[in-house]
């Protein structure tokens, strides 16, 4: 037995958001994208820990003898470490640097032989490997040299669980499209079967299910009994198997699975049975694709108040620029957030929720449902939060894309449906009359100073962050689905 490693012991991963970004680029750039698996990953690295081991019987004669441990074997406590490093020797015998704002991303610049210039990357998560590059497969054979990559690795076909697929939009525009249909699939099936094999007195998946919830179903005021110790545990495998969805791109349930998800700790049967009401809702709604569209959005400047003068109330104030940026290469790209939340949602508490969606040109690469830290007393207060939330989140995405090498346009067009708000947020000579909003107040107001976004009104049916708020119904709800997600209901009489 060794001790614990006092330092790294486990294997990082390239964020999910890092990917849809990287997917992007690609096609805004036209580079290609290749993927590949390292076969048995963790015995290609060699050991960081002096351990040894006696022989088997399973080693013929040369059982009972003593045998030093020279690769990084499955159940060792630093195998994960020891890849991660191994990896990482690779990356840069390649001459690929890792991204400062992500680790798991190596990048490396490159010329076209039109004398163009871009930026190569290559996307590590654990044993996978997603390349991006002009001419991808040379990168993953000379990968296959240092650590031999699975047969058949090459074009991307799933990759996280969810399907791979480049498409061709309406407006000639090639794009890389992300879908869990087959993921999603599969967790119904194998739900349906548990609920049979275990449970099929007490619980079933519903014929019919138009709807993540049940109308009018409010989790946080749910009396019905506790769930036994096996109900509970299963409750939590089906939410954290949702939450992966909804991190697949399925933000159309992303409400419903944060609202159930407060519960994990003491859940009761009508959690289960709200659950297991999303599974029949995905049942027949499996089928969606979220495109990364690289299309530069129409952005209407006219809308956002552009030349409003803060130098008297917040001085000579400017974005703060990472000094140590690479140099952008590339197409430049443009920034915008849709950002809502409800007000007093919970019953319980009386707490409010934010939500916002992230896109870069038209591809939606991050967004967010959370329950907020504090009450709010009015919709212009849990907004204003919201706002704050959203707007904190972009900051570290305008920070990432420029450590990738990305050239960002201008500041971030934020839309939100709150009149007041927008007025606070968009004048100078706004006044806030509200203390304990103070400090979302001057947070925006002075990245607003700063040009590193800009904020503007839109009517709630247009503000795709009303699903990220609220469990919506009907034809507002499918209009707004049909906005962020491809397929889903296309279906649909």
């Amino acid at each position: 037995m060794t001790k614990a490693p006092a330092t790294l012991t486990y294997a990082s991963v390239v964020s999910r958001e890092t990917v849809r970004i990287a997917l992007t680029i690609a096609a805004l750039n036209g580079l290609q994208v290749k993927c590949g698996d390292v076969m048995n990953a963790y015995i290609q690295a060699p050991v960081t820990e002096k351990i040894w081991t006696t022989l088997g019987s399973e080693f013929g004669e040369d059982a009972g003898k003593m045998a030093i441990i020279i690769r990084a074997i499955y159940g060792l406590k630093s195998s994960g470490a020891a890849f991660r490093k191994h990896l990482g020797e690779c990356m840069r015998g390649l001459d690929y640097k890792p991204c400062l704002a992500d680790p798991d991303l190596w990048m490396k610049a490159q010329a076209r032989a039109d004398g163009t210039s871009y930026y190569s990357y290559i996307l590590c998560y654990v044993d996978d490997v997603l390349v991006v590059h002009d001419d991808a497969q040379p990168v993953l054979d000379r990968i296959d040299k240092f650590m031999k990559l699975k047969p058949g690795s090459s074009d991307p076909d799933t990759y996280l669980g969810a399907k791979l697929k480049k498409v061709t939009l309406a407006n000639d525009v090639i794009a890389w499209s992300i879908s869990p249909s087959k993921y999603v699939q599969e967790a119904v099936r194998n739900c349906e079967n548990h609920v049979k094999e275990n449970f099929a007195t007490d619980f079933q998946l519903l014929k019919y299910a138009p709807n993540p919830f049940p109308i009018g179903y409010e989790p946080e005021l749910d009396i019905s009994r506790e769930l036994t110790p096996d109900e509970a545990s299963y409750f939590q495998t089906i939410i954290g198997v949702m939450r992966w969805m909804v991190e697949l791109g399925r933000v159309d349930i992303g409400v419903e699975v944060s609202q159930l998800s407060s519960f994990l700790a003491y859940p009761r049967q009508g959690h289960l049975e709200a659950a297991l009401h999303i599974m029949s809702y995905l049942r027949v709604k499996h089928n969606s694709r979220l495109v990364l569209d690289p299309s530069y959005a129409e952005i209407d400047y006219a809308e956002f108040n552009v030349d409003a003068d803060w130098h008297a109330f917040y001085g000579d104030v400017e974005e703060a620029l990472p000094p140590n940026a690479p140099k952008p290469l590339g197409k430049e790209v443009e920034l915008r957030m849709f950002v809502d939340s409800d007000h007093a949602g919970d019953k319980a508490t009386r707490r409010s929720r934010t939500g916002y969606m992230i896109f870069i040109n038209m591809s939606m690469i991050d967004w967010l449902t959370k329950k907020q830290a504090t009450v709010e007393g009015a919709v212009f207060g849990a907004k204003f939060v919201a706002m704050k939330h959203g707007v904190e989140a972009l900051r570290g995405i305008r920070y990432k894309l420029r450590m990738m090498g990305v050239a960002v346009d201008g500041p971030t067009y934020i839309y939100g449906d709150n009149m007041s708000v927008i007025n606070n947020t968009s004048k100078p000579e706004s006044v806030l009359w509200k203390k304990s909003n103070s400090i979302c107040y001057h947070f925006i107001h002075e990245a607003v100073a700063m040009k590193e976004c800009l904020t503007t009104h839109i009517p709630t049916l247009r503000n795709f962050a009303d699903l990220l708020t609220k469990c919506l119904s009907g034809k507002k709800r499918r209009d707004l689905v049909r906005g962020v997600l491809f397929d889903i209901y296309d279906y649909d009489a």
